[in-house]
């Protein structure tokens, strides 16, 4: 996986980006545990996954670092839309690729538009129509 970076585990909060089972999730709440008398701190995470929106939980020593990904925000052209994908140029590197439209995407897409997407480790996420 590329675009990863670590943040110590205590550093963790609320709206933060996770890896959780190779998947990006962001942090819904965070739990650390105090040291006990033989053992280290321990940290909760309670996340919701990026891309698919499944809830995931990870338990992990406060001393350990998590991964976290990097969002890279891109801005891209819509070449073409079909029922449930649309076509976007990068407005950048001029790649062009397909990406699913979310179902709770509520903004009407067509050719021309300009859209916000993500890039988060190996995945692609419409995110919005600006402008």
């Amino acid at each position: 996986m590329t675009g990863i970076k670590h943040k110590p585990a205590t550093g963790l909060k609320k709206g933060d980006y996770v890896v959780i089972d190779d998947a990006a999730c962001v942090v819904n709440d965070v739990k650390i545990s105090r040291a006990g008398k033989h053992g280290h701190a321990k940290v909760t995470l309670m996340a919701t996954g990026l891309i698919d929106n499944k809830k995931r939980s990870s338990v992990m020593p406060g001393s350990d670092s998590a991964e976290v990904p990097i969002v890279d925000k891109r801005n891209g052209q819509v070449l073409n839309v079909s029922e449930s994908k649309v076509n976007i140029m990068d407005m950048e590197t001029f790649e062009s690729f397909d990406l699913e439209i979310p179902s709770d995407f509520g903004d009407v897409l067509g050719s021309g538009d300009t859209v916000l997407y993500w890039v988060v480790l190996n995945d692609k996420i419409l995110k919005q129509k600006k402008g």
